[in-house]
């Protein structure tokens, strides 16, 4: 019954419960509905996906309720008598609350794309998670040993600033060697305890006024790649197979991006020193090669399809350097009079302004005055009107229905603009409902891809191992002898899964470490 498709499968994080069986050497076929993922697509911004909670509002009270005394208590093998009220219960749950919300998909226009999209990733994702990736713990740990010694290097430079020894992890003891000892502006309150902040923003702000600021940055950031990575990794590692196994969520994002845990792989730093010796631990299998595929510019190109704007078509329709050429624009100069300062900030804007990037932050990223970001902001919209109506237009359909839709259909609600709230809160939302257009197309656009590759390395007979997903990359792993062949099909199905009016472009390496890759 397991493996025959013809058996539809319904269950609340069906991934999850699958990969249980799998594992116990039951393969299974016939994904049919996820209740967790279809909640999800039907509200993205919904904050509890819990099956109890999901059967309480589309079904009213019902069997996991009326079950939840029975729900087996912690041992290693509890008797199947104290199981079975307990999992039948769930099981029906999620069979009926399964037929309410495929009807509620139908209604809402997104059966098309939980079928064709959100649904057939899922034991795409399984597969990913199950074979997992390399990682070199004798590696890990001869970089806990530097890291440590590099974090009380910084220590002591923090306290030949402050003048003092203290506790650096210790906020309250930051705050008064900052603000009462140095004397520094304090730049805003904690939300809860209403206490002068210490977190990365204000930091950054300081850096300019005092250098342990900016120590004090270096410090958190490699105390937290330490101890989210270096130390914990070797602990994650299967002792059965040797590799580290992520656990992908489809419902981590409202956007539709997928997030992953335990551990976070998408989070790794890749353009630091420290981020890339973390990288070069994750290693393929002998004689095998890691392949990575990367969208270029994906949302700026998802951009220009959504938007119009002749200028961003037409550059990318030539193969310019998309900053180079934005930079030339708004400064009025020849592309190759662009000097590297005018560039970076272009390409600050160009990945800004779906995000909102305002005026203050350009002049804090770039270190130039908000006079002179305020002006380089309103030339960039002079010169990319198109861009401009895009986002004003989605900012008054979304003041106007509440919600927004990516590209292939993707809703993602906005009730807090049709509420009594502070006009911060609506700008955030406004800022949000634009970004999601675009960064929801652009994860849209990398599922379909990830189905696609999967399907053709299948029927091409490969051996070549999809491994990873991080955010506009997909990493593989490939036999020796078919990196050639696996690199053209991939490059292929990425760059032709979807026509837009401008060409996605996929950029490729091949190595023997994520870090070569990256």
């Amino acid at each position: 019954m397991l493996a025959d498709p013809a058996v539809g499968k319904v269950a609340h994080d069906l991934k999850r419960h699958l990969e249980v069986l799998v594992r116990r050497g039951l393969e299974v076929a016939g994904w049919e509905i996820d209740t967790r993922v279809a909640a999800f697509l039907l509200n993205p911004g919904r904050p509890d996906l819990d099956l109890g909670t999901l059967e309480r509002e589309y079904l009213g009270r019902g069997v996991a309720d009326a079950t939840s005394t029975s729900k087996p208590v912690a041992v290693d093998r509890p008797a199947v008598e104290q199981v079975a009220p307990h999992a039948a219960g769930r099981a029906e749950s999620a069979l009926r609350l399964g037929e309410t919300l495929a009807a509620r998909l139908d209604e809402a226009g997104l059966a098309e794309l939980y079928r064709t999209m959100d649904g057939p990733l899922l034991p795409v994702l399984a597969r990913m998670e199950l074979t997992g990736i390399r990682v070199e713990p004798a590696m890990l740990g001869a970089m806990s040993r530097e890291m440590e010694e590099g974090l009380d290097r910084l220590r002591r430079e923090i306290h030949d600033l402050a003048g003092v020894a203290f506790n650096v992890d210790s906020p309250k003891q930051l705050r008064e060697v900052l603000f009462d000892r140095l004397g520094l502006e304090p730049k805003r309150k904690t939300a809860k305890s209403r206490v002068s902040s210490t977190d990365a923003r204000t930091l950054e702000e300081l850096g300019a006024e005092h250098p342990i600021a900016r120590r004090l940055l270096a410090y958190r950031e490699l105390a937290k790649l330490k101890g989210t990575y270096v130390d914990s990794l070797p602990q994650l590692i299967d002792p059965e197979t040797g590799r580290v196994h992520t656990t992908y969520h489809p419902t981590g994002a409202a956007t539709g991006r997928l997030s992953s845990s335990d551990p976070n792989l998408q989070n790794i730093p890749a353009r630091t020193a420290a981020g890339l010796r973390i990288r070069s631990a994750f290693v393929p299998d002998d004689g095998h090669l890691f392949l990575a595929s990367d969208y270029s510019q994906v949302e700026l190109r998802i951009l220009a399809h959504l938007s119009g704007d002749p200028e961003l078509l037409e550059a990318f329709r030539r193969g310019e350097d998309i900053h180079r050429h934005t930079a030339s624009l708004v400064y009025g100069v020849a592309p190759d009079l662009v000097a590297d300062a005018m560039r970076r900030r272009a390409k600050a804007v160009n990945f800004g302004i779906v995000y909102g990037m305002s005026e203050h932050r350009l002049a804090a990223e770039q270190e130039m005055s908000r006079g002179e970001a305020r002006k380089f902001i309103e030339a960039y919209f002079e010169r990319f009107q198109g861009v401009k109506a895009y986002i004003e237009r989605i900012r008054d359909e979304v003041r106007r229905d509440g919600a927004v839709r990516t590209l292939f259909g993707r809703v993602r609600y906005f009730p807090q603009l049709h509420q009594k709230v502070n006009r911060a809160v609506q700008e955030q939302a406004l800022r949000a409902a634009v970004n999601t257009t675009v960064q929801g197309t652009a994860a849209d656009i990398m599922k379909m891809a990830m189905l696609r590759v999967e399907h053709l390395l299948g029927e091409a007979g490969l051996a070549t191992r999809m491994l990873l997903q991080v955010h506009d990359e997909l990493l593989f792993e490939v036999p020796e002898a078919e990196i050639d062949t696996a690199a053209v099909l991939v490059r292929q199905a990425m760059e032709k899964v979807c026509s837009l009016d401008v060409p996605l472009v996929v950029d490729q390496k091949h190595g023997s470490s994520w870090r070569e890759v990256t």
